[in-house]
């Protein structure tokens, strides 16, 4: 069964290939017949992008339009991509709408032309099963580790927020993701706001739990796709196609998320099994589908903007409606 449905993905984001391509290709053809390199981060271990880099469905849906995946690096916190973004060592990557909002009020390198609704179950504050924090107003006098300017600081100012809690009475710890699980479970620090791609190995394995999730605090911190500005403007019919292809395969995905997990390898640091399985199922399951951006959207990344500014993470309100597209647009300017 899952076989067959990732087969009706691939062949419907193929037929939609075709229609972009045909209404868009003379804009974003190579003069010299050349292929068109995409840059993207390597998808990893999981996801409808980990698909089709194994089954090769996305390379088959870009040659449609001229264009082939250039895999670099690997996915991870977005503020090392948007830097990517802007010296043009990358063209196309997937962040938070907090992080894009951070970015976009240094250097404006980029654009974003596809979001997914914000995580309400895999993303908010940790605290150890044991700690005696029970809600949001136990956190006063306590340290919480957070990233700078991202996810985890909006996750933890608005829970703060939300509960009446002055940010000043919690002490943030500021530390690269993939540092801070360790100062939690030394007990350097009390609290740990953060997301899925840490959360749920966190919860499963970790003796942890969620005080508050992204849900319980009303959180619009949407997944967005960005796209390097040069990229788009000479390429629009690519960007159109990437879309169109990731749209329907995380469609199908959404219906049988099994298929999404450990697809190159069963062991290793980036599989899962038991418990973590079952909670990253669940989360692919609640997720919605990336899709274009809406007015509703547009509404909520403005939302966000004028909070960082509020609470002093930017300096001033990132006007993020200048750096949106409509994907669905005829040569999407």
């Amino acid at each position: 069964m899952i076989t067959v449905t990732r087969a009706l993905a691939v062949a419907a984001a193929l037929t939609l290939t075709t229609v972009v391509t045909a209404c868009s290709a003379p804009s974003s053809s190579p003069a010299s017949g050349a292929t068109i390199t995409v840059r993207i981060p390597d998808p990893g271990n999981s996801g409808a992008l980990a698909l089709g880099k194994k089954d090769g469905s996305l390379d088959a849906a870009l040659a449609k339009v001229g264009a082939k995946v250039e895999w670099t690096g690997s996915a991870g916190p977005f503020a090392p991509a948007a830097q990517e973004l802007d010296n043009n060592e990358l063209d196309l990557a997937e962040g938070s709408i907090t992080s894009a909002i951070a970015a976009l009020a240094q250097k404006p390198g980029f654009r974003l032309f596809a979001a997914v609704a914000p995580d309400k179950i895999a993303e908010g504050i940790l605290v150890k099963d044991n700690s005696g924090i029970n809600s949001v107003a136990d956190l006063a006098g306590k340290k919480v580790v957070v990233s700078h300017g991202g996810s985890a600081e909006y996750l933890l100012l608005r829970a703060l927020a939300q509960n009446h809690v002055a940010d000043a009475a919690v002490t943030r710890v500021y530390l690269q993701p993939n540092q801070s699980a360790a100062v939690l479970h030394s007990g350097q620090v009390d609290a740990w706001a953060t997301w899925s791609t840490f959360s749920i190995a966190e919860r499963a394995n970790a003796g942890e739990h969620f005080l508050v999730t992204g849900g319980d605090i009303g959180s619009q911190n949407y997944a967005v796709w960005a796209v390097r500005n040069e990229f788009q403007q000479q390429h629009p019919a690519v960007v159109a196609a990437f879309y169109t292809y990731l749209h329907d395969a995380e469609v199908a995905l959404r219906q049988h998320p099994e298929a999404g997990i450990n697809v190159v390898h069963s062991a290793g640091p980036d599989a899962v099994d038991g418990r973590a399985k079952d909670l990253t199922i669940e989360d692919l399951r609640a997720l919605s589908p990336v899709s274009a951006i809406t007015d509703a959207d547009r509404a909520a990344f403005a939302e966000v903007a004028r909070f960082f500014a509020d609470q002093h993470v930017t300096d001033g309100i990132v006007d993020v409606a200048p750096h949106l597209i409509d994907i669905t647009a005829a040569g999407n300017r």
